[in-house]
């Protein structure tokens, strides 16, 4: 493939994976779990985030190809590895598509959400198709839109007089709360993946790839970490757990519903955003692994003048198209993050073996810790898939 992306494009991908999710769904659910204490998940969530993130830069710059953790598990553990973190990629992010094509749907035209959701599945999968160049320049406009409705967010909240900076200190919350929330908040810091999984279409990737990642990571947790007090200061913990769109609740409870329209605008764009990023990773990884004859040889096929793997992408838009019609958004997001997580144990512990050991083990500790403390579906859900993955390749294998 073609080397046409430079860092601000790859950090452009990342960001667009990233600022989305965790700012228009996930805070919710993490409220529930941790109360006013969510504050306290979300730095467990972002230390777990930067030892990830650094054990992948690290591989990336050494592996600058396509498949992220397939290609790093497979090179410095064994094929096994490379093929589970591959799949646990696959499985998770493709729910993750479900879901982000959906949130799409409930803020755009909520009684008709699914049709909405599969029009943008479509929509994005034909922009793909297109070429990474269009891709990374509609992400760049996405990205902008979504920092300006949260820009605003975050001024007439705090502007409001209607702040409260009590409802933001930790209190009441426990060990087993914030764990969860952490758990349920990385999947909000997971867009990093995207920008390895494009190593193949980055120019000098091993100078690109690192900075990227790191730039990404750096300001998405500014991004969550100044929403998250807003919306917390304004709303409280227990409104907030409750809230079907917090930036919305957060915006009228300020006295400025006039504003809703425009929150729910930048939070389909950030999930169409996100969406455009989710299917340009899964497709890279099911490249990566076709290539190497643990997914059907026809799903490696690059297209001659757009130079993307067009088969893939095409696959995985239909396969997101038929989710969306079955999913639900918050048991996608718990699914997606025990996958992802087993997925990043496996960047640490392929890491674990560059020498330079102490960040690697940390966040090979934290992700099985976080996906412990998971919602039990969640967790139930996410092993029995990822078993029958590990089924499949000892089928392929015995063959």
């Amino acid at each position: 493939m073609r080397r046409r992306l430079g860092t601000t494009d790859a950090v452009v991908v990342g960001l667009g994976s990233m600022i989305g999710a965790g700012v228009f769904v996930v805070f919710a659910p993490a409220a529930a779990a941790a109360g006013s204490s969510l504050l306290l998940g979300l730095a467990v969530a972002a230390l777990v985030a930067y030892c990830n993130a650094t054990s992948s830069a690290r591989l990336a710059a050494q592996y600058p190809l396509s498949g992220g953790a397939y290609v790093y598990g497979r090179e410095r553990l064994g094929d096994f590895w490379g093929y589970l973190a591959g799949w646990s990629f696959i499985v998770g992010k493709t729910a993750s598509c479900a879901a982000m094509a959906l949130t799409a749907g409930v803020y755009l035209w909520p009684a008709q959400a699914n049709a909405v959701a599969v029009s943008a599945v479509v929509a994005i999968t034909a922009v793909n198709y297109r070429g990474i160049e269009k891709s990374a320049r509609l992400t760049r406009g996405i990205v902008a839109v979504v920092l300006a409705v949260l820009a605003g967010v975050v001024a007439v909240v705090f502007t409001s007089g209607r702040v409260e900076i009590a409802r933001v200190s930790p209190a009441g919350g426990t060990v087993t709360g914030v764990l969860q929330a952490a758990g349920l908040l990385f999947f909000a810091f997971a867009g990093y993946a995207r920008i390895a999984t494009l190593g193949e279409e980055v120019r000098d990737p091993a100078r690109t790839l690192p900075r990227a990642i790191g730039l990404a990571l750096g300001i998405t947790l500014a991004v969550y970490a100044t929403v998250a007090v807003a919306v917390l200061a304004v709303l409280g913990p227990e409104q907030l757990a409750g809230a079907a769109a917090p930036l919305a609740e957060a915006v009228k409870s300020a006295g400025a519903g006039g504003l809703e329209p425009a929150v729910r605008v930048g939070a389909a764009a950030a999930a169409l955003g996100a969406l455009l990023s989710l299917i340009l990773g899964v497709s890279r990884t099911i490249l990566a692994m076709a290539r190497d004859g643990n997914l059907p040889t026809g799903l490696a096929a690059v297209h001659p003048r757009f130079g993307v793997p067009h088969r893939a992408e095409l696959t995985v838009g239909a396969v997101v198209a038929v989710l969306v019609a079955v999913v639900d958004i918050r048991g996608a997001i718990g699914f997606s993050s025990l996958t992802v997580l087993v997925y990043y144990a496996i960047a640490n512990a392929a890491a674990w073996t560059l020498g330079r050991r102490a960040i690697p083990a940390a966040g090979f500790a934290g992700c099985l810790l976080l996906a412990g403390f998971l919602p039990l579906g969640s967790v139930l859900t996410g092993f029995a898939v990822l078993a029958l993955g590990a089924g499949i390749y000892a089928i392929g294998r015995s063959r």
